[in-house]
Parts: structure tokens; C-alpha cells; sequence
């Protein structure tokens, strides 16, 4: 047999075995949503998430650990910023890449680092030098642990890839429950106005194509740290 017909054998076989209903159970849907619209089909078949926000939390903390990112509940800007400085003197930041938000620039100010802002023009190169990219966000998504950015959120295209360490703000009232909510979300915070930029990250950049060996920040950041104040 060759490799074509073994793959193809595979392939037949497991069209024969019936995937069993994704979550398990039927969730509450988060945000309104009529029952014949595309949100209120699509939950039928994607993972079943709490309704209150300590089971949102918990899941998206799971999640994220699996994904290989930090995630922190936080009381206080206070103690984001105490966080911030105990890993920039553990990581020996020297430069961060950082755009204009309240709590962006809560976080720079806090830091007394050099930095590079990246809402107006800037040097890629200069950004190239930042030990860490700090971003705000559209949205925390608990069935996935994903944080919702856009270029518009995130100051740009390139912040929250191109430093080695992406450092994500966001507030409790980001935690949302499911990617209908979140495309949801987008829908209303920019209407017919979209960003150029929508991305979803799921953890740190990694890679398996080789030998199938998990690499982590092979086409972006390697760390991807979640501040949720």
C-alpha cells in the first residue's frame, strides 16, 4: 500500500466515527442574540462557558495555561504596575514598546523605562530594540483563553509581535464569554468602521513543523503575559 492509499484509508475511517457535540451541553447565551441568527447557531456546537464571571475567570485562566501564557487577576492598576516592575527587574527590561491608553499609560509611567510609542511614527528598528511590546485589548474570549486585538486596540500592526514578550492590559469588563460575543463586540465598537488589523492570539508564537517539536516564539513573541485589572 502506498502512502497516498494509507492516508486515504485513515481519512475513510475516521469519516465513519460520529464527533461527539463540542462542550457537552447547551450554554446560556451571554449576549442577546435572536434564535435564528448565526451566534445562536454557532453555540450549539462550540465549548459551554459559566455564566458568572469567576467561572469566565477560571476558564480562561485554564485556558491560557494551556496555551503557555500568564495569566493574573489583579486588584488594583497599583499592583498591575507592582507586577510589571517585578518582572522587568527579573527580565532586565530596557526599553518597551507602548501605545496611548489609560492603562497603557498608567503602566509606562510606572516603569521609568525609555520607550517607544507607536501611535504616530516610529523607527521599526527602535521597535526592534523594545524588550517587551505593552498593549491594551478589545477583549478577553474565556472559551478559547484568546485575547481580541486590533490595530486600533493595540497600537498597531506591530507591537504586540515584534518584542519578545507581549504584555496585554485589560479590565475586568473586557472578559467576555465566547467568540460570538466577541465578533459581537467588534461589531458595536467599530460598526462600519473595522480596524485593517482583527487578530485573536492564543498564547506565545509557536511552531511544530519540525519533527513535530513545539518552538515557541518562532514568528513573534515567545511570552505572552494577561494583566486583568
Amino acid at each position: 500500500m502506498t502512502e497516498r492509499e494509507k492516508i486515504m484509508t485513515r481519512i475513510q475511517e475516521a469519516l465513519t466515527v460520529l464527533a461527539p457535540p463540542s462542550g457537552h451541553g447547551s450554554a446560556q447565551p451571554s449576549a442577546p442574540v435572536s434564535a435564528t441568527s448565526p451566534a445562536a447557531n454557532a453555540r450549539q456546537w462550540l465549548p459551554a462557558v459559566g455564566n458568572s464571571f469567576e467561572e469566565r475567570v477560571a476558564l480562561f485562566a485554564k485556558k491560557a495555561a494551556e496555551l503557555r501564557a500568564q495569566f493574573h487577576l489583579v486588584n488594583s492598576r497599583e499592583d498591575m504596575a507592582k507586577m510589571l516592575l517585578d518582572v522587568s527587574k527579573a527580565e532586565g527590561w530596557k526599553k518597551i514598546g507602548v501605545h496611548s491608553g489609560d492603562l497603557a499609560d498608567f503602566a509606562c509611567a510606572q516603569l521609568r523605562l525609555p520607550f517607544c510609542r507607536t501611535d504616530g511614527g516610529y523607527a521599526v528598528s527602535e521597535l526592534e530594540a523594545c524588550d517587551v511590546g505593552i498593549t491594551e485589548c478589545d477583549a478577553l474570549v474565556s472559551q478559547t483563553g484568546g485575547v481580541l486585538v486590533t490595530n486600533r486596540s493595540a497600537g498597531g500592526r506591530a507591537l504586540s509581535v515584534l518584542p519578545p514578550h507581549h504584555v496585554v492590559l485589560a479590565r475586568r469588563e473586557q472578559l467576555i464569554a465566547d467568540l460570538p460575543e466577541a465578533f459581537a463586540v467588534l461589531k458595536t465598537k467599530y460598526a462600519s468602521n473595522y480596524p485593517s488589523f482583527i487578530s485573536f492570539i492564543t498564547g506565545p508564537s509557536r511552531t511544530s513543523d519540525i519533527e513535530r517539536i513545539l518552538v515557541l516564539g518562532a514568528h513573534g513573541p515567545k511570552k505572552l503575559t494577561i494583566l486583568c485589572v
